[in-house]
């Protein structure tokens, strides 16, 4: 099995974990934290029924909506006159909030809301089998209810959006610095239905369209990639504290900077507070669909979250939060499904993603929004991915730090396997930008029974002439550890990221035949270090580690389409692979691969 510039060495006994956790076997430290999370339970107290103030149900009719990124459909929607519940669903949960907490209850039938869910300590909002809400499409909504005053931007709310703080339209259910909150459902019948892609303007704009062209249906419109003319044509009218040094780099050799996607980013790097980062009216960047902030002690559970304007779930700096039986399923762009952010003591137990975008995706703030520290102690179990980009994702967006992560008993089952497959199994991302690091990463007992997409996406290098353009770090790979995601995306690469102390067992994927032939994947693993021509800081020759101490064993990863090289490692050392088999050979050996 042939792999140029690569450093075969025999392996030496190991453990099957290393330091940093007192020595203790990793698996029983994640079943304390699986065990005391699982143990939380919504507050005890009398129920608060919306009904009771003023919530009426709604006639649906049928509309033509997007309900992915390229496919439309007739579905149902409220009647133009259904009466909004915003009002009655807040006013339910501040009643319930000041009685000393207790339950507020949705009950089956169609609700409309034309503002966000705002909850509140020692409450629990309960959707009953066959109650839906369907939350406003237009973007206005929410922009109307927030505690903070933005002028013409609306009334905003504190957010963040890609792991950047920012003030920005409120999210479809949303809260901050709250303790002992829930929001649960009956079964999967139970629906936040986020309206991304039904229309609210004349011109077919809907939320998802804020992304870009849906489809192949093009538009005249403005979009978070585009320039926006309300952003400045100089960083130094919002940061006049920079040098002209400073500008060029935030800045870079283009416009791209000025798009909505572009000056958040360029806001952090610039040292700008986040209370001044006004986006909302006049911008383009969609909400999550839930984001909880500064919160402990959660419990969602039992519901289905579709058709969302942006990631379905964003805690961010979180602490005590348990995610159980819920069913993540909404298909727009960017519809991440669990994106835990900067959060300590998360459990995500028995849930299933049909997602158009990752499966779950571990954050930890982007640029210089890492205040939030680190995201650690999380414990993923019993899951099922149907579909999506990546199963499990850490990234890209880490600059705050990654660690003890333990994922377990889960089926990638990448059933769209003929036309959508699943790009990757378990996947890292970072690049010079979003630096940051990995550590403590426990995986085990993985079915992969469709494997992952046998066609690469290959990685953009900023130099081709680095002769890199060649690894399946986009899609193909069932493993892939990248650290130059994306580089063209970034103007400041300055902060190199560190990846050790992996170790995944028991992954076993199956082929699926093909017209080329019976295949699992493009490359068994695509393991690319940090790249030395990214960097673009000050330091003349700074310190860039390989990715190292990663450890394989008992993994069958099936046959790779790609027979001439059925894994990749770049700036790598210490692969340890133990009876590990690829295709038809087994592999037992350390692999080294300088740069």
């Amino acid at each position: 099995m042939a792999n140029a510039g690569l450093c075969w060495a025999a392996p030496s006994p190991i453990k099957s974990w290393a330091g940093g956790l007192d020595d203790q076997d990793p698996w029983q430290v994640a079943q304390k934290i699986a065990d005391r999370l699982s143990a939380i339970t919504p507050i005890s107290g009398p129920d608060f029924l919306i009904a009771d103030h003023g919530a009426k149900p709604c006639e649906l009719i049928s509309v033509r909506a997007w309900i992915s990124h390229d496919k439309q459909a007739t579905i149902s929607s409220p009647h133009p006159q259904a009466t909004d519940c915003y009002a009655a669903i807040a006013t339910a949960i501040q009643t319930c909030h000041a009685a000393g907490g207790g339950r507020v209850v949705v009950p089956a039938g169609n609700w409309y809301c034309a503002g966000p869910i705002v909850l509140l300590s020692n409450v629990h909002v309960h959707l009953q089998a066959g109650a839906q809400i369907f939350f406003s499409p237009n973007p206005a909504d929410y922009a109307r209810h927030g505690d903070i005053d933005c002028g013409p931007n609306g009334r905003l709310v504190r957010s963040r959006w890609q792991s950047n703080d920012c003030l920005n339209f409120s999210p479809m259910i949303y809260a901050i610095g709250q303790s002992n909150i829930a929001l649960t459902g009956e079964d999967w019948s139970s629906i936040l239905n986020g309206q991304a892609g039904v229309p609210f303007s004349e011109n077919g704009q809907c939320w998802w369209s804020y992304k870009g062209n849906l489809g192949n249906v093009k538009r005249q419109q403005a979009t978070e990639n585009g320039l926006n003319a309300q952003n400045p044509d100089n960083m130094k009218m919002v940061a006049p504290h920079l040098t002209d040094e400073q500008v060029q780099l935030i800045q870079g050799k283009d416009d791209r900077w000025r798009s909505d996607f572009g000056y958040l980013p360029a806001l952090s790097e610039a040292g700008v507070p986040s209370d001044r980062r006004i986006f909302g009216l006049g911008h383009y960047l969609r909400p999550p669909m839930i984001q909880l902030i500064d919160c402990n002690a959660i419990l969602l559970q039992g519901y289905q979250t579709t058709n969302t304007p942006f990631w379905q779930h964003h805690p961010v700096h979180c602490s005590d939060l348990a995610i159980r039986h819920v069913w993540v399923n909404s298909m727009g762009p960017n519809n991440d499904g669990i994106d835990p952010d900067a959060c300590v003591d998360v459990l995500i137990d028995a849930c299933t993603f049909n997602t158009g975008d990752d499966c779950i995706a571990i954050k930890s703030g982007k640029d210089l929004d890492v205040g939030y520290g680190a995201a650690k102690n999380i414990v993923i179990q019993n899951c099922t991915m149907v579909s999506g980009h990546g199963a499990l994702t850490l990234g890209s967006e880490m600059s705050g730090g990654i660690e003890n992560i333990y994922a377990q008993n889960l089926v990638f089952e990448n059933k769209n396997w003929k036309t959508s497959g699943l790009n990757t199994g378990i996947r890292l991302k970072t690049n010079m930008n979003r630096g940051g690091y990995l550590r403590n990463l426990y995986v085990r007992n993985v079915s992969l029974p469709n494997g992952v997409s046998t066609n690469a996406k290959f990685y953009k290098p900023l130099d081709p002439a680095a002769g890199l353009d060649h690894v399946a770090t986009g899609a193909g790979a069932i493993i892939t550890i990248d650290c130059d995601y994306a580089p063209q995306e970034d103007n400041v690469r300055n902060r190199v990221p560190q990846v050790s102390n992996i170790f995944l067992t028991g992954i076993n994927a199956g082929n699926v035949a093909t017209s080329s032939g019976s295949y699992s994947c493009y490359q068994a693993l695509a393991i690319q270090g940090p790249v030395r021509r990214s960097y673009n800081g000050s330091a003349l020759h700074p310190l860039i580690e390989p990715v190292h101490d990663i450890n394989i064993s008992n993994c069958s990863f099936g046959t790779p389409s790609n027979d001439a090289q059925p894994f990749y490692v770049y700036n790598a050392s210490n692969i340890r692979f133990t009876d590990v088999r690829i295709g038809a050979e087994k592999l037992n050996a350390v692999v080294n691969a300088p740069i």
